[in-house]
């Protein structure tokens, strides 16, 4: 990636990446030979709203877009997934860019690294990448760490916590017992968490704007890359074998004649859950 000196609060080019997976509202199920995700039912994902937060809080800070800050809502995938982009736009970003290529189908997390890095790559400077924690799909979360080393980038993952000073990033990762402050100057990679923020909803002003704003299609020529670097050709995984989750069992029903403390006591030592 192209690297520039950030001067301390001057306008700023942040690249969000978000994505369009199956709603989590429905069951998912897997499609064709090579065992894919069937996308009929699909939504921007809800961990990359987050994602998005973060960039236009600290955009607003800064004067949005009137003082020359720019949030991209960057996408990889089938022509559906613009949807995601589209929202985005709706939610407040600046500018939309989509990549999309019949041979990207199938990419795994290796594969799907290398064509965002081309793709932010022909973005020119960027200052600033925020990601989700993972997608609601493949919850890897392999992307984002991949996309930064692909890039050169430091990166701060799992972030509950997202501040700018100028040029200086300071996030805050939450553990079991104990918290840390990380700092990194830009340029950087972050992914946030669901604890970052509450995510703004688009209202009709936004909607409206949004239809004037660009958003970009890219195909894998235009970034730089052949087919056979990504999809299922160029990934390093694949599922080779899938079936159906079975139907749940009918549970055991305890009724109670004076001994039901004791029967559930015994049920759930047989399953071996105390």
């Amino acid at each position: 990636m192209t690297q520039r000196t950030v001067v301390e609060n001057a306008a700023l080019n942040i690249v969000v990446l978000v994505k369009y997976v199956p709603d989590t509202q429905f069951d998912r199920h897997l499609t064709g030979e090579n065992h894919r995700l069937d996308r009929n039912e699909s939504i921007l994902s809800e961990l990359d709203e987050y994602a998005l937060e973060a960039a236009l809080a600290i955009t607003d800070d800064r004067g949005g877009a009137k003082a020359g800050n720019f949030v991209t809502a960057l996408t990889l995938g089938p022509a559906s997934a613009v949807a995601a982009v589209k929202k985005s736009l709706q939610i407040g970003a600046t500018s939309g860019v989509h990549v999309s290529d019949e041979a990207l189908a199938g990419s795994d997390a290796w594969s799907t690294s290398l064509a965002l890095a081309a793709a932010v790559r022909t973005l020119g400077p960027v200052d600033l990448i925020i990601t989700g924690m993972s997608s609601t799909d493949g919850e890897t979360s392999l992307v984002p760490t991949q996309l930064a080393a692909r890039l050169g980038l430091p990166a701060i993952t799992f972030a509950s916590s997202l501040e700018l000073d100028g040029t200086t990033v300071t996030a805050r990762r939450d553990g079991d017992d104990v918290s840390e402050d990380i700092q990194a100057t830009l340029p950087v990679l972050v992914s946030v968490t669901d604890q970052a923020n509450e995510p703004r909803y688009p209202n009709f002003k936004g909607i409206l704007a949004a239809k004037k704003k660009k958003i970009t299609t890219l195909s894998l020529a235009d970034i730089g890359l052949s087919a056979d670097a990504v999809g299922h050709i160029g990934s390093l995984t694949r599922v080779d074998s899938a079936a159906e989750r079975p139907a749940r069992t009918a549970g055991t029903i305890i009724t109670d004649a004076g001994d039901a403390g004791i029967q559930l006591v015994d049920f759930l030592a047989a399953q071996k859950l105390i």
